[in-house]
């Protein structure tokens, strides 16, 4: 591979870089794809939830390819505000989910990522595994290639950095330092065997759907971050994740803090009789629209977590990462036809993803974490508060509704002042 030269090379074999190669190579162009690990998602954890739309778009109609590594079709959300022995639960269901092509499905990454980048593979390009990118190759002030470990080079018109939230190939091209505390959370997982039946039993879910289970409140610990819970085939993804700062700050450890949300009594129950099939943690890119590197340079692009395309408040990461592979391979197309690989060319990339959701998602929820961090209340006192309001309102112990509601009314004035809880609700909306 020494001193070949071809006209990308993709890093990271993840979402956006085997998009970003499958579109490259359906054009006709050489692409090879180097990912570090032993093969495409030994590296890689999510939760994880695979939105239809954006793969669709790439693979059509990839869910009728019976070797597709997907679980579960998605026809229920839910999401629990979790006090310590208690959960406000709110949820939807819909007919219109049961219907193809369906909203989003449940994966597990390792065997979804070996399919996807199979699929690379089988439009023309090149996979490389086990192969750790040492530093980009420069000439002329732009990315001609990159050096790998063991020393040799690959040579390329353009270089896609999708190698994940550390990226250290956008980092040796001077794109972006490396990510404070604050702009990455800490995710830990755990695979847990069940049984379909009892999955679909426990869930109340009808043969083959599927349902996620969104966690917010006291299961953080006071810790700005959420908890997930998501049925597969034959298996359920339980993980948390909070932001690294506040890992710092609290010393809690997150293996402990998965193993207080496994014994809380709403989801004990749920995950009982299971077993532990795998454990993983991952750093999780959460700085948002306010980190987004320099999306390009002189040969070189930046797409997926590389770049910080995640959006936390709706749980959306691969649908981004896929959106913007996509982008990147057309914009590496479109800048070979003009036989430019310079910026200027390159900076179509930028102007294609402000034409989608991405730039616009992002730059709309910009400023969500800031704002809830600023109540941080909303994690360590409202939980409580609407569980207790719900306790003395559905209790049926002799005693007038009215003596429940001055309870609540009570409970509210001496923990949070209604005052407060008004303005809490006033700066809350923007955050909604």
């Amino acid at each position: 591979m020494a001193d070949e030269k071809v006209n990308c090379i993709v890093v990271g074999a993840g979402p956006a870089g085997v998009s970003a190669a499958i579109t490259m190579a359906r054009a006709g162009l050489s692409v090879v794809v180097l990912e570090r690990g032993e093969y495409p998602g030994a590296k890689n954890v999510q939760g994880a939830i695979l939105y239809t739309q954006m793969l669709h778009e790439i693979i059509p109609n990839f869910w009728k390819d019976p070797k597709a590594a997907i679980e579960r079709p998605v026809t229920e959300q839910r999401l629990w505000v979790m006090s310590d022995d208690s959960a406000i639960q709110l949820g939807f269901k819909s007919d219109r989910w049961l219907k193809e092509p369906h909203n989003c499905y449940t994966i597990v990454r390792v065997p979804f990522d070996q399919w996807y980048a199979k699929k690379a593979e089988e439009a023309g390009a090149t996979l490389v595994c086990g192969m750790t990118v040492s530093d980009v190759i420069r000439a002329n002030g732009r990315i001609v290639g990159v050096k790998t470990h063991d020393g040799e080079q690959l040579l390329a018109d353009c270089v896609i950095a999708a190698d994940g939230v550390n990226s250290m190939v956008a980092q040796m091209a001077g794109l972006r330092k490396e990510l404070r505390s604050d702009e990455v959370a800490l995710g830990v997982k755990e695979i847990l065997a069940m049984p379909r039946e009892k999955i679909e039993d426990r869930f109340c879910l009808e043969r083959g759907e599927g349902a996620t289970n969104e966690m917010l409140g006291k299961v953080t610990q006071g810790m700005l971050g959420y908890a997930f819970l998501y049925t597969n085939k034959e298996t359920l993804s339980l993980g948390i994740g909070c932001k690294l700062s506040d890992f710092q700050r609290t010393r809690v450890k997150p293996y402990e803090l998965l193993e207080a949300l496994k014994n809380h009594p709403i989801v004990r129950r749920l995950i009982a009789g299971s077993s532990s099939l795998e454990y993983s943690a991952h750093l999780i890119p959460e700085g948002g629209y306010h980190s987004m590197p320099p999306l390009y340079a002189d040969g070189i692009l930046i797409a997926g977590d590389a770049a910080q395309m995640i959006n936390p408040t709706h749980r959306e990461g691969s649908n981004l990462a896929m959106t913007a592979g996509k982008l990147a391979g057309e914009t590496v197309i479109e800048a070979k036809r003009r036989g430019d690989f310079s910026a200027r060319t390159l900076s179509l990339f930028r102007k294609k993803l402000e034409a989608t959701y991405i730039i616009k998602d992002l730059e709309d929820h910009k400023d969500v974490e800031e704002k809830v961090q600023k109540i941080p209340e909303l994690i360590s006192v409202y939980p409580d508060l609407l569980c207790e309001a719900a306790y003395e309102y559905f209790t049926v112990d002799g005693l007038p509704k009215r003596d429940h509601q001055r309870r609540i009314i009570a409970r509210i004035r001496r923990q949070r002042g209604m005052f407060q809880l008004l303005k809490d609700a006033f700066r809350l909306r923007k955050v909604i």
